[in-house]
């Protein structure tokens, strides 16, 4: 192995943060032969040549349900799990299922997720497992296990029941006495709906079990996985119909203002989330115990949590719900250093947690992250072509973050250089002595070899691929989260090639 020289020692630290490398990509782009990728063999495949790269992390997406628009950032449950993620040759395996019964009747396209294909075919396959499944002893035993474990299962279990029975029409629009959650009505609903509300509980438990095998095997090669949270929650999700107390709703159930974004680089008229606010008056009074739990189960899931959005919890954008579009908002106070408090209490004082800390940042926001003393994010995309003192270019890193070539809500790098100005590009050429005939890798060394303890590059940008790789664009409500990577992109000669860098930038494993 090259020998690069070792920096100057340094007093040891305990921390969630060693320096290290890690790819971005969410397990629906993996390879699978059933129209999204899973949590099996190709999960592992990619573990393999992360681990071959020299890479210690592996950073996801939520790992929620996907919602609207198969969004994961507007789930139906922010604790459960995606169904879809469940690999159904584990069930065939485990005699749930057949081989016949898993094979799909015509091909699924191995570059995009059919979503108008994938969720009822993987779907309806699960249910028969869970079925199967809870007519055996262990079952039985796995549903009552499950439910003593997970206790926010059960909300979970009925609100997907109900919904179901009432042709997914969202909660609000159910009889009064289901949307008041009436203990006469939740009994009787408990009761019609028992073989429903026990396979979605199967169902998580599946998953769960699936998940956490695939998390042992990653550990068990070096890897450690970074989760996602978003900061906000659908307002057709089992949180706000189990807790309509912590959210800016009405009489009726529906939010009085909105989350977004004011306008910003992604968009001139700044952006429209739809999510209910939260009352975090109401929240700071009950010891912030939603988050608590929220958080906990996150890091049950995953081994470092990025949050999206962290500037919501220093002031947030609030829109009315009758506005246009997003400029009607108004910046309002987040719950600040109260909710951390109590977090930290709870959870632990050195949280691995990250802080999505980008758009509209100001010191208030810092302040806020510091305190905490949480790592934020910097992006190389952003650094170029607006002057000397931008803080995502890479001279001005601090070791206490995360820096990315771009994330899931980017453009690919090759794509981000081929639409960018002149200037930005010329720029980039200046600053790294470089022609830009070989950009995306050059973006891959600068992010490396930063001073941030932790660097991530999405698997696109591994693959050096166009536009047409990008998982999201942000305010363009269809063509999203379909993107998928084929077995045959797992080549040792592309790990060898990350991993010499990542070792230039000593990140290796060994090193520290």
């Amino acid at each position: 192995m090259t020998n690069y020289g070792k920096p100057a020692k340094k007093a040891k630290k305990v921390t969630a943060f060693p320096r290290s490398a890690g790819v971005l990509l969410h397990p629906t782009s993996l390879p699978s032969p059933h129209g999204i990728g899973d949590v099996g063999a190709g999960a592992r495949a990619f573990v393999d040549w992360l681990a071959h790269a020299g890479c210690q992390r592996w950073q996801i997406l939520p790992l929620v349900p996907v919602g609207e628009s198969w969004s994961p950032y507007a789930s139906l449950s922010a604790l459960a799990g995606n169904p879809l993620l469940i690999d159904l040759d584990n069930l065939v395996v485990r005699g749930l299922l057949t081989k016949e019964e898993v094979e799909p009747k015509i091909a699924f396209n191995r570059d995009n997720v059919d979503w108008a294909r994938v969720p009822a075919f993987k779907q309806s396959r699960i249910d028969t497992a869970c079925d199967r499944f809870g007519q055996t002893k262990a079952g039985q035993e796995t549903l009552a296990r499950y439910r003593h474990e997970q206790p926010w299962v059960d909300d979970d279990a009925l609100f997907i029941a109900i919904r179901n029975a009432h042709q997914g029409k969202a909660w609000w629009q159910w009889e009064e006495g289901l949307q008041e959650r009436a203990p006469a009505a939740i009994a009787k609903a408990r009761n019609d709906l028992r073989t429903q509300i026990e396979r979605r509980v199967l169902e998580q438990a599946l998953f769960e079990e699936q998940w956490q095998g695939l998390r042992t095997y990653a550990r068990s090669k070096g890897v450690s996985v970074i989760g996602d949270a978003p900061i906000y929650v659908a307002d057709d999700s089992a949180d706000v119909w189990a807790h309509r107390q912590f959210f800016e709703l009405d009489d009726e159930g529906q939010p009085t203002h909105v989350a977004g974004c004011p306008p910003d680089a992604f968009s001139e008229t700044g952006q429209w989330w739809g999510s209910p606010l939260y009352r975090w008056d109401k929240m700071k009074a009950d010891g912030h115990k939603w988050w608590i739990e929220r958080i906990r189960r996150n890091l049950a899931l995953t081994d470092v949590v990025r949050i999206d959005h962290f500037r919501g919890f220093a002031g947030y954008w609030s829109i009315p719900k009758k506005a246009k579009d997003a400029r009607s908002g108004s910046w309002r106070e987040g719950p600040g250093q109260a909710l951390f408090d109590d977090v930290q209490k709870a959870l632990g004082p050195n949280l691995p947690i990250i802080a999505e800390d980008l758009g509209v940042i100001t010191d208030d926001v810092i302040a806020l992250r510091d305190r905490v003393g949480l790592p934020g994010m910097k992006i190389l995309q952003f650094a170029f072509g607006a002057g000397h003192d931008n803080a995502y270019l890479p001279h001005h890193h601090v070791e206490n973050c995360v820096v990315y070539t771009g994330t899931h809500d980017n453009d690919t790098t090759l794509g981000w250089w081929k639409n960018e100005a002149d200037h930005v590009r010329d720029h980039v050429r200046h600053y790294l002595g470089r022609d830009g005939s070989d950009v995306v890798w050059d973006f891959i060394r600068l992010a490396l070899l930063s001073v941030a303890h932790t660097a991530v590059v999405p698997f696109q940008d591994v693959l050096t691929l166009d536009s047409g790789a990008r998982l999201n664009t942000p305010g363009l409500a269809t063509g999203n989260w379909s993107w998928r990577v084929r077995l045959d992109a797992f080549h040792p000669n592309l790990s060898m090639r990350l991993r010499g860098l990542v070792e230039l930038g000593y990140r290796l494993p060994h090193a520290g």
